[in-house]
């Protein structure tokens, strides 16, 4: 690819290399719909596994009184930086380098912690750590906001979901579509009681726990 000297053929190039994402697209709105009413208080949030940085952009970008902490692995840094960078707002923040499992979490203290489309592609053990390290970040009565397909009594809630999930094990056989039960138990060890289910579009669901 050749670049230009002008500053519009720079910023041409700088798109062609940001990451994106067609869910984050098309899940941003709903996904806001549920959880801004739950953040309208909150001063900070940190959002456990960034990706490509969209979800941080669109919601920072309507939560003006807040300030949006992205985080992932090293490897998604460039990535999430060029959607911050382009976004240019004042209250992104980031990305902080946390691996759930073997990075050291944040010092400070949050108001909320959200995670989209996580816990079924980490394995069981980075699950647990990431559910241990939500609870040590929290503030008291801070909220934990997921994302993401869950099962219910080991059952999933579509054909879509079970398919899913059979292509997600067959690609990492310790992946898969967790079950709420089993993840509220983490939930309850890391000193967070349930409040809300919320039922999503495609057959989703956010989860919304609560630090006591």
């Amino acid at each position: 690819m050749l670049c230009t000297r002008t500053s519009a053929g720079r910023q041409d190039v700088i798109d062609e290399m940001k990451p994106y994402s067609q869910s984050c697209d098309e899940n941003s709105e709903p996904i806001f719909s549920v959880i801004q009413p739950l953040l309208l208080d909150c001063s900070s949030v940190l959002e456990i596994g960034s990706g490509t940085g969209q979800h941080a952009v669109y919601f920072a970008a309507r939560l003006p009184q807040l300030i949006w902490y992205t985080s992932d692995c090293s490897e998604n840094h460039a990535g999430i930086t060029m959607w911050l960078e382009d976004a240019g707002s004042d209250n992104l923040s980031g990305p902080l380098d946390l691996n759930v499992c073997s990075s050291a979490w944040p010092e400070m203290r949050f108001d909320a912690v959200f995670s989209a489309n996580t816990t079924h592609i980490m394995h069981w053990n980075e699950v647990t750590a990431m559910f241990a390290g939500v609870g040590d970040v929290l503030v008291s009565g801070g909220r934990f906001l997921l994302y993401g397909p869950f099962n219910h009594a080991g059952r999933y809630t579509s054909e879509s979901n079970a398919r899913f999930d059979d292509w997600l094990r067959c690609r990492d056989p310790d992946s898969g579509i967790r079950n709420f039960e089993d993840l509220d138990a983490l939930a309850h060890l890391a000193g967070m009681v349930f409040k809300e289910d919320f039922a999503m579009p495609v057959n989703n669901r956010i989860l919304y726990w609560e630090k006591q």
